[in-house]
């Protein structure tokens, strides 16, 4: 019963997370919100019982590629279309 709960619960979060990276018009809360959603799938994997897969994720997913984005974010304007 209450894996069942943690399973949704994460489903949810991950639901919530996708549509905040829509939304967001900011880049940088849209590249942490992408990076929620990443560790939440890396959950999710651990959760399905792939550790590896899991740890892969949570490495690559959430943790570099969220830290490359923000680098590339910090070079450009902040904000979607903004160009002045």
């Amino acid at each position: 019963m209450i894996e069942t709960l943690i399973h949704v619960l994460v489903i949810a979060g991950l639901i919530i997370s996708a549509l905040l990276v829509y939304w967001f018009r900011d880049l940088l809360a849209a590249t942490l919100a992408a990076g929620v959603f990443s560790f939440l799938i890396s959950l999710e994997f651990y959760i399905l019982q792939a550790p590896d897969v899991a740890i892969s994720q949570a490495a690559i997913g959430a943790g570099l590629t969220t830290a490359i984005f923000i680098i590339a974010i910090r070079s450009t304007s902040q904000y979607e279309g903004g160009g002045s």
